[in-house]
């Protein structure tokens, strides 16, 4: 199958990233990318002897060595600050060393990130009010990609016709930006679009880290699942909620809304949503494949990233429970029947199973939805005391 029109250049290069790693899977991901393995060795071959540009339709450019003079390289590092006006000394190091690949500037001609920084101040590309700003974060990450991915709404963004909503998806381990997206609203058919999706191409996480804002989680009651949430769990995915006004805890995804704004939102106002869209394609391309990032020793974070091997199912898998689980179906405004009571699950699970498990604790009982407990019932409480988990 031939490439998507929108982006070409862009897969490829996010292509062949992936694809350049001793553990890809190099037919799995012409697959998900909608490429013949043919193609997909083809830019593969390319890349690897003449990295970017042999992406490019039928190039012959010819790689020329970079003058080494130091007004040329003192002009490329402003060229390339003014690309990218949020990338201090060390991203422009970076990416100098990168820009002429497979034959790098020799080590010798790419100036210290010292002097980088003495040649923006020079040229006046440094606002000192802004540079006191920017303080080392705290940094954890999980072991491997998509063991966690982090999601959130940043907020409104003008345009010049209405607002956009930008919905970001970040990898906790790679940080690659799986992806934005500009929103008309908030609200759950949205969001389960766009993470299907990225699901088909990207495959499914273990765990997808949100606030506990709406649409995927109830500020006044955080234990409630939601229905975003309970297609989580049919798709073995466990959502988890970060704590009540601590945005710390999905630190990922805040801290790539602060590059988000700084990079493009500051800088660009787009007329509508095709053409924020259009914007923010363009600029995740360039957060994945060129900009440096600080938590990975100034890496790519395509460059630790690899599709999940779980693939998303276009049907629902059935719900199955063990032969001692009492099961249950949710009914009404979203109760299970249980000795003659009524007891509160989710109206999110509205006709699903759940079943019922004991616990170590005497007449209290786990309710489980799929292989997550939602909530206990106590029995020698009435109903509406129901102990919650979640």
């Amino acid at each position: 199958m031939p490439w998507q029109e929108q982006s070409q250049m862009s897969l490829r290069h996010e292509f062949v990233t992936l694809a350049d790693t001793e553990e890809a899977n190099i037919r799995d991901l012409c697959r998900r990318y909608g490429i013949s393995p043919t193609t997909g060795y083809t830019w593969l071959a390319r890349y690897r002897a003449d990295g970017a540009a042999g992406l490019a339709d039928r190039s012959r450019r010819p790689h020329t060595s970079p003058t080494q003079t130091d007004p040329a390289i003192e002009a490329r590092v402003v060229a390339l600050r003014d690309a990218h006006p949020a990338w201090g000394a060390r991203k422009l190091r970076t990416v100098l060393a990168r820009q002429d690949r497979p034959e790098p500037l020799a080590a010798a001609s790419i100036p210290a990130a010292s002097t980088i920084t003495r040649i923006l101040h020079r040229h006046d590309r440094i606002d000192p009010a802004e540079s006191v700003k920017h303080t080392a974060w705290q940094r954890f990450e999980h072991d491997a990609p998509n063991d966690l991915w982090q999601m959130d709404f940043k907020g409104h963004v003008a345009m010049v016709e209405r607002r956009c909503h930008p919905l970001a998806i970040v990898d906790d381990h790679s940080r690659f930006l799986v992806g934005v997206f500009a929103c008309a609203n908030e609200q759950e058919t949205t969001v389960m679009a766009h993470l299907t999706a990225v699901f088909r191409r990207y495959g499914l996480p273990r765990h997808l880290l949100s606030d506990n804002g709406a649409p995927w989680g109830v500020t006044q009651a955080p234990e409630r699942l939601t229905t975003i949430g309970a297609w989580l769990l049919r798709l073995g995915i466990e959502p988890w909620h970060g704590r009540i006004r601590h945005p710390q805890t999905q630190g990922k995804v805040e801290r790539f809304n602060r590059t988000f704004k700084a990079e493009l939102c500051q800088p660009h106002r787009f007329d509508d949503l095709v053409a924020s869209q259009a914007g923010f394609d363009t600029w995740r391309d360039t957060y994945n494949l060129v900009r440096p990032h600080e938590a990975l020793a100034l890496d790519v974070p395509a460059s630790r990233y690899q599709p999940s091997p779980r693939p998303f199912p276009e049907v629902l898998p059935p719900i199955e429970y063990g032969p001692d689980d009492q099961v249950r179906i949710v009914h009404g405004a979203g109760q299970i029947s249980y000795r003659n009571q009524e007891w509160s699950v989710s109206q999110a699970l509205l006709r699903q199973p759940v079943a019922l498990r004991p616990t170590t604790d005497d007449g209290v009982l786990d309710i489980i939805d799929c292989h997550i407990t939602i909530r206990q019932i106590d029995l020698r409480q009435p109903p509406s005391e129901t102990v919650d988990s979640r």
